[in-house]
């Protein structure tokens, strides 16, 4: 087991990528601290956790909220007196409008809930991974390695959250702590899958050839699921990526080199 007896922190429960990373975390031998605003959310996979043998702490929490976050540190140690890692899952979708368009204080709202949201979090957990020489995973995306339009506000947020990261690579590893990043492209799950039903009704054709269409370009030939982004964070947050830090892995079934 690559987390036997850790604690994991998962900031970011959603029933798609968040879940899997909390139960991979879990598989591997992890008690699980689970933070979203959805209550009933996360004791449905707190439950999940316990049925694997492993305890899974429900904190309902807006990590944009600075009490919301402080409460949420103070609860994981309160619970089991350590954190091991932390896992930054949690997004606020920015405008999906061109940047000479898209309103300023949007951009600025963006940045207080993507970015400075998981400083903050970050921050407050420094002290105890410090002591347990641990790790944190933030969740980045493939946009930070294209451009498109409409595509600015979102790559402006990702790129400053792969930027923060490295930055706190090099500050925390005189404390032993070390900092990295995934970046996954599509990820095959629920809202994706809804997505390309959308696609496929709007242009009469089927699911199957939207996914075909999306998947032919990759090296591998499909998309990533959201079990396979989750087995790269468990990684990062083990042992066995000890020597690794302020590192950003790509995992997208090979769409982009880097």
């Amino acid at each position: 087991m690559l987390l036997r007896d850790k604690v994991v922190v998962v900031a970011g429960i959603g029933p798609g990528l968040g879940r899997s990373i909390a139960l991979a975390a879990a598989r591997e031998g992890a008690d699980v601290v689970l933070a979203a605003r959805t209550a009933a959310r996360l004791d449905d996979v707190a439950k999940e956790v316990g049925d694997l043998g492993r305890r899974g702490l429900a904190v309902p929490t807006d990590l944009a909220d600075a009490g919301a976050a402080e409460r949420l540190a103070e609860a994981a140690l309160t619970a089991f007196g350590r954190v091991d890692a932390l896992v930054y899952n949690a997004l606020a979708m920015p405008p999906i409008k061109e940047l000479r368009e898209v309103h300023l204080e949007a951009i600025s709202a963006s940045f207080d809930a993507n970015v400075v949201a998981a400083l903050r979090l970050t921050r407050l957990l420094v002290p105890a991974l410090a002591e347990s020489k641990g790790s944190v995973v933030m969740i980045n995306s493939m946009v930070v390695r294209f451009s498109q339009r409409t595509m600015g506000p979102y790559k402006l947020a990702k790129a400053a959250l792969l930027a923060m990261a490295q930055s706190l690579a090099t500050e925390l590893g005189p404390e032993g702590i070390r900092v990295n990043s995934v970046a996954p492209g599509h990820i095959w799950g629920d809202s994706l899958k809804w997505y390309f039903g959308y696609l496929a009704k709007k242009r009469g054709v089927t699911v199957e050839q939207v996914y075909a269409e999306t998947a032919e370009p990759l090296d591998l030939g499909r998309l990533p699921e959201p079990d396979e982004i989750a087995d790269a964070v468990v990684f990062l947050a083990s042992e066995m990526a000890r020597a690794i830090t302020g590192q950003c892995l790509d995992v997208n079934c090979g769409e982009y080199h880097h």
